[in-house]
């Protein structure tokens, strides 16, 4: 029996109509659609492989894209190992989404043309991350931080330290492009704090930079907070 085709499918942001047609169509043919709450990878990838022996056709379905943040890579190196055909569906990364479901542009001409995605899981004082924060703090592009709510202090406090202007403007988008969306408005000194007096929760997407200034005549997707 020939192995089943696998999809690693994004399935974008949250809107359902910012799912791409071809990952609509692979959905709509999928013997097996394959989702998580983060387990081990070594079990997805089993469950990756073992369906698509079968001659199963198999939907591994991501939020975002797959290959922002996601595990797309490491399932896609699994297949090749396993000799299973696969496709890479790109989907919608709620980096660029949520920002502009908010109102928030990543680049504009006249403020910046250039955006940096960066985890924010990871410890700006941690002397073996690879990410490197002072270059992100004193860069003039958008900083753009995914998975950052349970270190937003942290994360602020870094960028200042290492030269980001405190009165930066800086916001966070919860659940973006959906009908739960809230934003917060504020200052990379003050996002932490009006961001936990406003309750907002994770997932969060959260956007330093100049660009911010634009929500003020650009936002059309609502509702949300007010602006702190």
């Amino acid at each position: 029996m020939r192995p089943g085709p696998v999809a690693l499918v994004g399935a974008g942001p949250g809107d359902p109509g910012l799912l791409t047609l071809r990952a609509a169509q692979l959905l709509a043919q999928a013997d097996v659609v394959l989702v998580d709450r983060l387990v081990s990878q070594e079990e997805i990838n089993a469950q990756l492989v073992a369906p698509a022996r079968a001659g199963r056709r198999v939907v591994r379905l991501e939020g975002g894209d797959p290959f922002v943040f996601g595990r797309g890579a490491e399932e896609a190196e699994a297949l090749v190992t396993a000799g299973i055909a696969f496709e890479v569906v790109p989907g919608i990364s709620s980096a660029i989404a949520a920002p502009a479901y908010a109102g928030i542009p990543v680049t504009a001409r006249g403020h910046t043309q250039g955006v940096c995605v960066e985890a924010g899981h990871l410890d700006p004082d941690d002397p073996g991350s690879r990410v490197r924060w002072q270059a992100l703090a004193t860069g003039p592009g958008t900083l753009v931080i995914l998975m950052g709510h349970d270190r937003l202090s942290l994360l602020t406090a870094g960028l200042i330290r290492h030269g980001r202007a405190a009165d930066t403007p800086a916001a966070c988008v919860e659940q973006g492009t959906t009908p739960q969306q809230r934003v917060v408005v504020s200052t990379l000194e003050y996002l932490a704090r009006d961001v936990a007096d406003s309750g907002l929760r994770a997932p969060v997407t959260t956007v330093v930079g100049d660009v911010v200034r634009l929500r003020e005549t650009l936002r059309w997707f609502g509702p949300d907070l007010e602006d702190a």
